[in-house]
């Protein structure tokens, strides 16, 4: 089993809590790290589209859980994932 990051869209509210506050996406993105919101860039973990958020680059996530306690919704989670 390993862990990764998954979402719930049915919850979210599309706050963009997760994106901005995710250590990756703050690196690789100088809007995210600088407050000004998430822009997509190739290098993101994740965005908000369309009112919920979008995994994008899920092989980027160091798994650290910042996002999920950034949620005020708990529409992302750490769970075991079944090995491919």
């Amino acid at each position: 089993m390993s862990i990764g990051l998954v979402t719930y869209p049915e919850l979210c509210h599309g706050c963009g809590n997760c994106v901005v506050s995710c250590p990756v996406n703050s690196l690789n993105s100088p809007e995210v790290a600088g407050g000004k919101g998430p822009r997509y860039d190739d290098d993101m973990i994740m965005v908000v589209e369309d009112g919920v958020v979008t995994l994008k680059q899920t092989d980027l996530c160091g798994k650290c859980g910042t996002c999920v306690d950034a949620c005020p919704v708990f529409a992302l989670k750490l769970e075991n994932l079944e090995d491919s």
